[in-house]
This record gives C-alpha cells, structure tokens and sequence, in this order.
C-alpha cells in the first residue's frame, strides 16, 4: 500500500517512486484511502509529465533560511525569549551553514549538532532548550505542510536529574565574591537575594526597580508570571544607590556596554567559578541556593512558590525535601 494514515494528526500521506524519483507527501484534503489515492494518481500523473517534459519540473524543496525567518517571525510574535531564542538560532545556523535544503536534516545532524554544543561547554539541560527551538520549527514547516517528518524523535533530548539540588555553601559564597567584581559581583548579589533566573538579570532594566514600594517587579519570564518580589535591605540599600532610568539595562557587560548575551554571561561567570575554585556549579543553582536556605529557615511552602514563581508547587517542593533530609541527618546525631 502506497497510501497510509497518520493516526497522531489524521492525515493520510502517500509514498511512491518512478524512475528512481521518490516522492513522500502530504493528500491534503483526503478523509479516506480512497480519496487519498486519488490524490495520489495526481501526484504520480504530474510526475511523470514532469519526467517525460511535458511540463516543467518544480522544485519545491524549501529552504532552511525560509525556515529560520519563519521561525524569528513566530518567536518574535510569540516568546518572551524572544531574544535568546535568536541568539540560540544563530548558534544553529552557524553549524548547519552547509546545510541548504529543510529535508537535508537527519537524525545524524541533531546528534553531529548535540556534540558541536557540548563543545561550547554547555550543560545538557541548556542544549535541551537548542533541541526545542529546532523541534519547534520543524513542527511549524510540518503545519505549513512544507515536510511530512521531524527529524527531533523521542529519546533524543538528554535525560537530565531535575530532582539533584546544588546549592552554594556559605563558603563557597564567601569564595565567590571574592573572586568577582564589578558588574558580576552585583549580579551574584541580586540573584542571591532574589532567586531570579539568569535570563531575567540579563534583562533587567531601571522600569522593574519600584523602590517606593520597595519591590522589583519583573513581567517578562518563563511560564509568562508577573513576578513582584519584595526587596529586603541588602537589595533595597544596593538599589537605592543606583540611578537607571526605565529603559537602561541595569547589568551591562563592561567589554560592550550592551546587555550580557547568554555566552558572553556563562564565559564570565564559568571564569569566576574556576577562580573560585568552586566545582560543578551551574549558576542557575544560585537560584536553587535561594530557595533551598529559605525551606531551611522555615519558609510556609506557598510563601516559597511566589517567591521562585514556580507554576507547580511539586517543583517548590524538593526544596523542602531536601530540608527534611537534612534535619533528619541532624536527629541521627542523637
């Protein structure tokens, strides 16, 4: 049978070659085997008019880039990351630069792709999020009908232990600022007073300091939640003696003057933990030690969620797990 069914989408789609040309597409239209091989013999007429020019061959392969400025144009519409999002693309193009067709993607070229990241240094959860940007695109040629396959298959992402929890020992804090400063020393001083994620510290601008109230106050993040985080002293006292105005960037890299760019961020940041000596630190575990040392003081658990802005409070809950565990290590002293 040249003709099948997509029990995922309910579509049918037919396969077929003639002189050595295989064709694999999409019978838009056909609610049934019949009406699909119908639209098959289409297919297999024009083809073969083609082969024998008769007509005009069409050659409708699309190309990446008509993928990657599809893909901008969504993100842009769509993404409150928008701009890592852009930045991780053009991580993408860069190792695809000869790579010219949409269906010229394999599996192999994912994998080739995961390898050509690790080398960056990146954390497998951060080329998870490369792995999405590109699954997501593949998806969206798919709606356009442009290809009939992703080649982003299951198994493919790595598997990463969400559940391990990394948090900074006073020590290891102290060793840190220590061994920053400038723009990265008050960085580590926000997110450790506030728990935000690196995204939104790169993004933080004068408008999200509310120091009236006394709050910074953050709109743009993942899982779309309006954040308003009270200030205790440190933050308030470290704020009150800065002057931005609502559009200035409140973090800029001193070799630019622009807003940190993700890699320009982990490049310093992975330099002051080396300096440090601290091993095996994501500085996304910042945010882990804020939400760790507030279960450990005791914290009501929805306080806790509000304050990481989770969207599951089972997320907020392995910060309490890991409290737990830590008294009852405590108890086996007596």
């Amino acid at each position: 049978m040249t003709v099948y069914s997509n029990k995922k989408n309910n579509k049918w789609y037919c396969k077929f070659t003639i002189k050595g040309v295989t064709k694999h597409l999409l019978c838009a239209g056909a609610t049934t085997e019949k009406e699909a091989k119908e639209i098959e013999n289409a297919f297999k007429f024009r083809l073969q008019q083609q082969l024998n020019g008769v007509i005009p061959r069409d050659d409708k392969k699309k190309k990446l880039t008509e993928l990657y400025k599809f893909y901008e144009e969504y993100a842009l519409l769509n993404k409150k990351s928008f701009k890592d999002d852009i930045y991780r693309l053009n991580k993408i193009k860069a190792i695809w630069k000869n790579k010219k067709y949409i269906d010229d993607i394999k599996i192999k070229d994912i994998e080739d792709l995961k390898v050509n990241l690790l080398g960056y240094k990146l954390s497998k959860t951060t080329i998870n999020r490369y792995l999405e940007i590109i699954s997501k695109m593949f998806n969206l040629a798919i709606a356009n009908e442009w290809i009939t396959k992703n080649p982003i298959k299951k198994g493919v992402k790595f598997i990463t232990k969400n559940y391990q929890i990394r948090y900074l020992t006073e020590d290891e804090e102290k060793r840190l600022f220590k061994n920053s400063s400038g723009v990265f020393k008050d960085i580590i001083l926000v997110a450790l007073n506030t728990g935000l994620r690196a995204g939104n510290l790169r993004q933080l601008q004068g408008k999200n300091i509310k120091l009236d109230f006394k709050i910074i106050e953050v709109t743009e993040n993942k899982g779309n939640k309006h954040i308003k985080l009270p200030m205790n002293e440190t933050l308030y006292n470290f704020f009150k003696t800065k002057t931005f105005k609502d559009e200035e960037y409140i973090f800029l890299n001193p070799n630019t003057n622009q807003p940190y760019t993700e890699s320009s961020f982990l490049a310093e940041w992975h330099k002051i933990r080396k300096k440090a000596k601290v091993e095996d630190l994501r500085f996304h575990d910042l945010r882990h030690t804020v939400g760790t040392r507030l279960a450990k003081a005791g914290v009501p658990i929805n306080v806790i969620k509000e304050i990481m802005a989770h969207s599951d409070i089972q997320t907020t809950m392995r910060y309490v797990h890991y409290a737990n565990e830590q008294m009852q290590n405590a108890m086996e002293l007596l």
